[in-house]
């Protein structure tokens, strides 16, 4: 599949899985990974810096929540820009508005007002937004069947900026200082300086625009149909109808074949949703729950570094298991590990060792079912409706995370690190029921 570009002087020729998607998957990772510098470095304090200015342990838990909320708050509306304009300037916008929030954080701990610390936190939480954003535009210019693998590697690159921000806490301390307000309000210093640079990569990079090059190409010869039209195994294939969304169908078979796929989008977006509240609802509270056993900024920051390490090192493995294996298979691979996180994590009491081992293993749990759902959503859309579906499992991604960031405070203020791990267990089971019925459906990543 190809299509032309008039440049000033010459015609240039784009197809979907050369050159320029080469090229694009390298501005992504390197964007992706200088956001990753900012976002990690606040999730590491957020919860600390809360808890300093409010005093109260029971509102450090809204670290997380208001991080994912404007994570949440912002997918939509990225989404849409994306849709109208294209990946670009949703991506440099996304940059800015985190920018803005890290001055709002720094801000805060002058003044001493710990709900403007929250607002600054869900402005950067926007950079997480831009890290979905990015894996999706990933597999805008992918070849049909490589959307997995090439959605991988950008979800691996955060793990550069991811590991290395939460290490950031003791020189982030050291600038505090320089500057003059709380040390550990320092790591957002880092922050801003990583949203600038991400934009301006992000920016100059992304020319032409994948997903406004991918509709071109694909306005020349249509997308590959979605994988969301089959049936349980044994049964007869239908293939899924080829009209605009908002059209009706030609036949009651094809209402009911855009019936099916409508669900499996709904059920694929359930079942990240899950994945990420488990995530979410563990990772919120470690770092008091670590402080409150003797341990140390330095600890919290090792701990959360091997979390993240957890959560985006094996992308690229899973998403090559994807290709070769289904998506299905792979998010059950992943509730599997993170069945043995939870167990671990419940376990856990005051050994800094557990607490580490079960929050990488979340993260590798959460990998595996994130990436494969995210190249599933991908397989079950067409371009046309693309965007606006990754908009809503975005959203409702975030929001899940939100949710569970603020029942694991209250949750944590009440009880201790086990209560949360039971609770994820609950969700553990939510997520794994839901992809059972996925697989019912035998959806896979794989274009035949």
């Amino acid at each position: 599949m190809s299509a032309t570009v008039t440049g000033r002087s010459r015609e240039i020729p784009y197809r979907l899985g050369g050159p320029l998607q080469r090229r694009t998957l390298l501005v992504l990772a390197a964007g992706t990974i200088l956001s990753g510098f900012g976002v990690g470095a606040s999730l590491s304090v957020g919860a600390l810096l809360l808890a300093e200015v409010s005093g109260n342990d029971a509102i450090s838990g809204l670290a997380s929540t208001t991080f994912s909320v404007g994570a949440a708050a912002a997918s939509l509306p990225l989404a849409r820009l994306a849709e109208r304009r294209g990946r670009r300037p949703a991506l440099v916008t996304g940059n800015l508005i985190a920018m803005v929030g890290a001055l709002v954080a720094i801000l805060s701990t002058v003044v001493g007002q710990w709900w403007l610390l929250g607002i600054g936190i869900a402005m950067i939480g926007v950079a997480s937004s831009v890290q979905l954003l990015s894996r999706f535009a990933a597999a805008d210019l992918a070849a049909p069947g490589k959307r997995a693998r090439d959605l991988s590697l950008v979800v691996w690159s955060i793990t550069v900026g991811a590991v290395i921000g939460p290490l950031l806490i003791g020189p982030g301390e050291v600038v505090g200082h320089a500057i003059g307000v709380t040390p550990l309000a320092g790591v957002f210093v880092f922050a801003f300086v990583a949203q600038i640079l991400a934009a301006l990569s992000n920016w100059l990079g992304l020319r032409p625009d994948p997903l406004l090059t991918a509709r071109e190409i694909l306005s020349r010869e249509p997308d590959p149909e979605p994988a969301g039209a089959t049936e349980p195994v044994g049964a007869a294939t239908v293939p899924e109808p080829a009209f605009e969304p908002g059209t009706e169908p030609a036949t009651a078979t094809d209402a009911r074949s855009e019936a099916s796929r409508r669900r499996a989008l709904i059920v694929t977006i359930f079942v990240i949703a899950m994945a990420q509240a488990i995530m979410v609802g563990l990772m919120a509270m470690t770092p008091l729950h670590l402080m409150h056993h003797e341990g140390t900024a330095e600890i919290v920051g090792i701990t959360l570094s091997l979390h993240i390490a957890g959560m985006y090192a094996l992308s690229p493995v899973f998403g090559s298991l994807a290709g070769r294996l289904g998506c299905v298979p792979v998010i059950m691979i992943g509730w599997a590990i993170t069945l043995l996180a939870v167990a671990l994590a419940y376990i856990s009491g005051s050994s800094h060792l557990l607490v580490q081992v079960a929050l990488t293993l979340v993260g590798v749990g959460w990998g595996a079912v994130t990436v494969a759902g995210a190249a599933l959503l991908t397989e079950l859309t067409t371009i046309a409706d693309r965007p606006r579906w990754q908009g809503r499992s975005d959203t409702f991604m975030s929001a899940s995370g939100a949710v569970a960031g603020a029942l694991s405070g209250v949750g944590f203020a009440f009880g201790d690190f086990g209560i949360l791990a039971l609770f994820a267990g609950g969700l553990l089971a939510l997520g794994a029921v839901a992809s059972i019925r996925l697989g019912l459906g035998d959806r896979s990543c794989r274009l035949h």
